[in-house]
């Protein structure tokens, strides 16, 4: 089992009750609905920042090689896609 530590967390009163209500209704502690909440707000903005660094390294590529497809392109991979063909991704160019 992983090692883990404690953490100190202060909440306003109304925000409190609101925990314990939910871990209440969900049959739940307060303690495993907050370390739930910080588990997925992490994890999504993990992703988000991902994306971002993704993004911007795309936007990079871009502005280094020219390299893109049209709106008019990937509208129309994408409705084949939708439509269940089995399409190929257009081809990037200049």
């Amino acid at each position: 089992m992983p090692s883990t530590s404690t953490t100190s967390l202060k909440l306003d009163p109304d925000m409190k009750a609101r925990v314990q209500r939910l871990a209440a209704s969900q049959r739940r502690t307060s303690h495993w609905i907050m370390r739930e909440a910080i588990e997925n707000y992490v994890s999504r903005e993990e992703k988000r920042e991902q994306l971002r660094l993704e993004t911007i390294a795309s936007w990079e590529d871009y502005k280094r090689t020219g390299l893109h497809v049209t709106d008019e392109e990937m509208d129309d991979w994408l409705t084949k896609l939708e439509s269940g063909e089995d399409a190929p991704p257009p081809a990037c160019h200049v």
